[in-house]
């Protein structure tokens, strides 16, 4: 997979095109993230130990990983990924300027 969790992304196509935000989980096996801040969903909720009001709220909802992507920490823009082998490591390089995306 091409973004982690904690990665800062952007959405390339969609009702939230163009939109940023940091990757707050990775389902592998559907090839889907969530990313904080986009595709906002309203859920119906019941009166729970949790939320003892109920009513209606909002979350985030996933969206396919082929529809984000890593944000180049030197220029800001999206780049595709690329991997390189860096003192014994595999790490995840940015394409546009070769800077390290894995910390």
């Amino acid at each position: 997979m091409h973004v982690k969790k904690g990665d800062k992304v952007s959405v390339l196509t969609g009702k939230d095109r163009g939109k940023h935000g940091a990757v707050l989980e990775v389902f592998p096996k559907k090839d889907q993230v969530l990313v904080e801040g986009v595709n906002m969903v309203r859920i119906h909720a019941k009166p729970s130990q949790e939320n003892p009001q109920g009513g209606i709220l909002n979350i985030e909802a996933p969206i396919h990983i082929s529809n984000v992507l890593p944000i180049d920490p030197k220029t800001g823009e999206p780049t595709r990924v690329g991997y390189e082998v860096r003192d014994g490591k595999k790490v995840r390089i940015a394409k546009k300027s070769g800077e390290a995306l894995d910390k």
